[in-house]
């Protein structure tokens, strides 16, 4: 490959955009999940859930208006880098995202959450190290998505090892069990990223992968986006309603993310995130 091809990039300028992404993903929430949102509440029966809805909406509207975070719980600053294999960076890719976390949380007064380390629970005071995943795609383009995750949902997620004789009903099962178990303690309407096959550890990374996906985009391949919509028409059936307290709005989407797998695995990992599914990007 000619050396003309390659594309210059500086550091500097991804942490520009994890700066701003970081106080817009906290602040203003994407369009899909509000217009979900709106759906659930013109459609919602029960009145104290419809109340409810038109609380969080409400909510919405104010973070809005004040610049304000849209969660009190500001989140782990999930990161996703799409690097164009054309790209040269100049500088390092690690130092410059947590740079732009450290800026971001800083300049937005956004609540720093995250610890050092995971039993001497001291705080690192400026919400890094990000949790920062790359993917090297074809091309000299960059994408920056910060997606700040908060602990509320993410505690309630669970991943199993299933036998590949349970099928598509153990994962159904799995799904409803890892529902019923979190109750209202997700903030519930939830968003659910479900990751199917690969490893153990791939499988998580799928799940989360899924919440990036657009409420309103199905899974390209008809089967999925089935599931997809079987398993968010049965959550919704458990009634337990937006922030618990009954109602039909009990999950605002579902998305899986799948891969091939060890003819002896059959993985599945659920990453539930509640009504504030934050993400935003920007292409460099």
């Amino acid at each position: 490959m000619s050396t003309e091809t390659i594309r210059e990039l500086d550091a500097a300028r991804i942490t520009d955009a994890v700066e701003h992404l970081c106080i817009q993903a906290n602040t203003t929430l994407p369009d899909d999940v509000r217009a979900a949102l709106d759906a659930a509440q013109a459609e919602e029966p029960w009145p104290l859930a419809k109340e409810t809805l038109g609380l969080l909406q409400q909510n919405l509207c104010v973070a809005k208006q004040k610049d304000l975070p849209i969660c009190q719980d500001t989140g782990m600053a999930c990161v996703f880098v799409e690097l164009g294999q054309d790209v040269h960076l100049t500088g390092d890719l690690t130092d410059a995202v947590n740079e732009g976390v450290r800026r971001g949380y800083e300049k937005a007064y956004l609540r720093k959450s995250i610890t050092a380390d995971p039993l001497q629970r001291v705080n690192t005071g400026d919400n890094t190290p990000a949790f920062l995943t790359v993917h090297l795609v074809p091309g000299s383009g960059c994408r920056v998505t910060v997606a700040p995750k908060g602990a509320g949902s993410e505690n309630m997620s669970r991943l199993t090892m299933l036998k590949p004789a349970d099928g598509v009903q153990g994962v159904r099962d799995f799904v409803m069990e890892t529902v019923r178990l979190a109750g209202a303690n997700p903030c519930p309407p939830i968003v659910l990223g479900i990751g199917i096959g690969g490893s153990f550890d791939h499988c998580a990374a799928l799940a989360k992968q899924a919440l990036l996906r657009p409420l309103d985009v199905p899974n390209p391949d008809p089967y999925y986006a089935a599931l997809e919509r079987e398993l968010r028409d049965a959550i919704n059936a458990t009634g337990f309603g937006p922030q618990g307290f009954g109602g039909a709005t009990t999950c605002l989407g579902v998305a899986i993310e799948h891969k091939p797998t060890h003819v002896a695995c059959l993985p599945v990992a659920v990453n539930v995130s509640c009504h504030v599914t934050r993400r935003a990007s920007a292409e460099l």
